[in-house]
């Protein structure tokens, strides 16, 4: 056994905003392009006024889950959210799907703080962009969830 009064003290890890090298700046300002054609997809998209399906308009398929089940899956209803929030109907994007409107939001705010994060070479406002990432997906994942099952206990599924 080791003596607790020699063992050598904790010192906490104060960490630096992350310097980015020219990868980096170029992978940030790669997700903003990307994230502005997203929300351009979303603001050509008519919203479904199911609440689901809009992303059919895309030609991909109908919800395999709602096609066996007639039940909507926890990610129905996230592009006609998507498609809501961009024309700036966040009540009408979250009674479709709160993680979608969430997502949207978040994914419009990201913009600008690539670019910007990009030009200073360093992640503005957040010191580990590996943990933020990771609390961000966890809770969008959380809320996807809460939102998928009380529309399926209150509402049988559907909207």
């Amino acid at each position: 056994m080791s003596d607790p009064a020699s063992a050598t003290p904790v010192v906490p890890v104060r960490l630096a905003p992350v310097q980015l090298g020219r990868w980096g700046r170029l992978t940030l300002a790669a997700t903003a392009v990307g994230l502005v054609g997203m929300v351009a997809v979303a603001g050509w998209l008519e919203p479904n006024a199911r609440g689901y399906g809009t992303h059919e308009q895309l030609g991909l398929p109908p919800c395999t889950f709602l096609t066996l089940t007639g039940i909507r899956c926890p990610s129905c209803g996230m592009t006609t959210s998507f498609a809501y929030t961009v024309r700036g109907r966040l009540a009408k994007a979250a009674a479709t799907n709160v993680a979608g409107t969430l997502l949207a939001v978040s994914s419009v705010l990201l913009i600008p703080w690539c670019l910007a994060s990009a030009a200073a070479g360093r992640t503005l406002w957040i010191r580990s962009p590996e943990r933020a990432v990771v609390y961000a997906v966890a809770a969008l994942v959380a809320v996807g969830f809460v939102d998928w099952a009380c529309r399926f206990l209150f509402i049988g599924g559907q909207r």
